[in-house]
């Protein structure tokens, strides 16, 4: 699915507009039933609904939120904030149907801002998606009384004051809402860190924008759906053998972390694999032998410590590498053989991460084409650089993949996974609970099991990561968030590869 600037959503807006000859007022009031529909499944009639509407659309759509409220059974006030001889049409025209019944207070001065009640329920209409500047004065001013008084806030399409799709000035105010409630699609802004303290649980409602603009619209950004990816799951046929599905190496653990290796191999096996090797320190050899033995173990002639590949790598149809390696001397030199020599794709992690990050030498010989990088946020910086905010960190992502000619898996609460042509794409699935460590070994494991089955390498990060969080999504249920372990995310695998299967007639 794609994402659309805010520029872009205008133009969907417009072209709706035209192409079904309806009014921009006829759309707000889609915009207006989706929202309110959403709204009275959250909240109860019997709750009272505090709205603040700006002068321009996104507090039209609060006047018209207001009166179908207020014919749902909810008692309703409306702030009507700032110069109202100002105001859009199509505010104006919802102004004028709202209902007497509805109660109207102006706030066209800094004295004018009321207290709220303890634990308000209210809905910011104030900005929409078309802010360009900072927030202040008086606005600022009611921003800041609902960021302090406690109430339970629901933005409309976007919280009041946050850019839609760049970064947002420092010394702007912005509304920082429970819920943000999307029309159509959700917005950038959703997908980044930075932003969990105003966008808060983000849902997106229909409002029946022009499918056919969104599918030309040019865009090389993307959040993932269960659709996208069920498209991409490739059903296994009747006379399947073990060879078809590819033959992967892992190379992987070290002294005292071969636990990672372990978990790896886990996923990498549960993620469908045909065949399994791990390279590993001898001291591991017990280990692996006992902990999967569905997996082939070599020894590397270092006892400890990584320090060469095996003879025949170039026989595998994947090396993953990174999981438990440390980052001893001789296990750079073994990662520089890696990327120097290699003829199949490497999907590289973790430590492996931070020794190509720790050496020019060593990026300069990512072969071009070949490698998958998954590092979290820090090995993000130790591989690119540090970056002022998430806006330029996903900008710096793509200047690496553009140069490397490499794919990124950036590891998040919405993974950002980078391509050698500009794409991102936002992962949905997920939560709190793979917070803790072994899950990013988990998800190299996943995408190296994907990569050897002859998966693109942009459609085993696609489905991967998606799978990885739909399996974390799946133990929820019965570890919860903080109990969660990695290996609870391998045991629920199958679990997310039936619910993506598609039945085959």
């Amino acid at each position: 699915m794609k994402l659309l600037t805010a520029a872009q959503t205008r133009e969907a807006d417009a072209y709706t507009i035209r192409e079904e000859g309806i009014s921009s007022v006829d759309l707000m009031e889609r915009a207006a039933k989706a929202f309110t529909g959403w709204f009275e499944n959250k909240f109860p009639s019997t709750q009272e609904v505090l709205i603040f509407c700006g002068p321009g659309n996104n507090g039209g759509d609060g006047l018209a939120v207001a009166r179908l409220l207020q014919e749902r059974g909810y008692a309703v006030q409306v702030y009507l904030v700032g110069d109202t001889f100002k105001v859009s049409a199509d505010y104006k025209a919802n102004l004028e149907q709202l209902p007497q019944a509805v109660q109207r207070h102006q706030v066209q001065r800094q004295k004018d801002i009321p207290s709220l009640p303890a634990k308000a329920c209210v809905i910011d209409a104030l900005f929409g998606t078309g802010l360009n500047r900072p927030v202040a004065g008086m606005y600022a001013a009611v921003i800041e009384l609902l960021n302090n008084s406690g109430a339970c806030v629901t933005s409309i399409d976007m919280p009041s004051g946050l850019y839609t799709d760049s970064q947002t000035p420092d010394e702007g105010a912005v509304v920082k809402a429970n819920y943000t409630i999307s029309f159509e699609l959700p917005k950038l802004a959703f997908f980044l860190p930075q932003h969990e303290e105003y966008v808060g649980n983000w849902h997106v409602v229909p409002i029946g924008l022009n499918q056919a603009f969104v599918s030309s619209v040019d865009t090389k950004l993307y959040f993932t759906t269960q659709t996208d990816v069920q498209h991409l799951l490739k059903p296994r046929k009747k006379f399947s053998h073990k060879g078809l599905y590819g033959h992967a190496l892992l190379f992987a653990g070290g002294v005292g972390k071969m636990g990672a290796a372990v978990l790896a191999a886990k996923a990498c096996l549960r993620a469908g694999v045909g065949l399994l090797t791990l390279h590993a320190p001898a001291i591991g050899y017990d280990i692996l032998q006992t902990a999967v033995p569905e997996a082939m173990t070599l020894l590397d002639k270092n006892r400890k410590h990584l320090s060469a590949l095996p003879t025949d790598s170039e026989k595998y149809s994947v090396i993953g590498t990174g999981p438990g390696i440390g980052t001893e001397r001789v296990t750079k030199t073994a990662i520089g053989q890696l990327l120097s020599t290699a003829k199949t794709p490497l999907v590289i992690d973790a430590d492996a991460i931070n020794l190509v990050g720790s050496s020019d030498r060593l990026k300069a010989q990512i072969p071009k084409d070949k490698v998958i990088f998954t590092p979290h946020p820090k090995e993000f910086e130790r591989l690119v650089g540090k970056s002022k905010n998430n806006y330029d960190r996903l900008k710096d992502m793509l200047e690496f993949c553009s140069e490397y000619r490499c794919y990124m898996v950036l590891k998040g609460s919405h993974t950002a996974i980078g391509t050698p042509e500009g794409k991102i794409y936002f992962n949905t699935t997920g939560n709190a609970g793979l917070a803790t460590g072994g899950t990013g070994d988990v998800l190299t494991g996943i995408i190296t099991a994907l990569v050897a089955q002859h998966y693109t390498l942009e459609e085993a990060c696609i489905l991967g990561v998606y799978l990885h969080g739909l399996a974390a999504d799946m133990a929820l249920s019965d570890v919860g968030e903080i109990a969660m372990i990695a290996s609870d995310v391998i045991d629920h695998l199958p679990k997310a590869l039936l619910c993506l299967s598609r039945p085959i007639f």
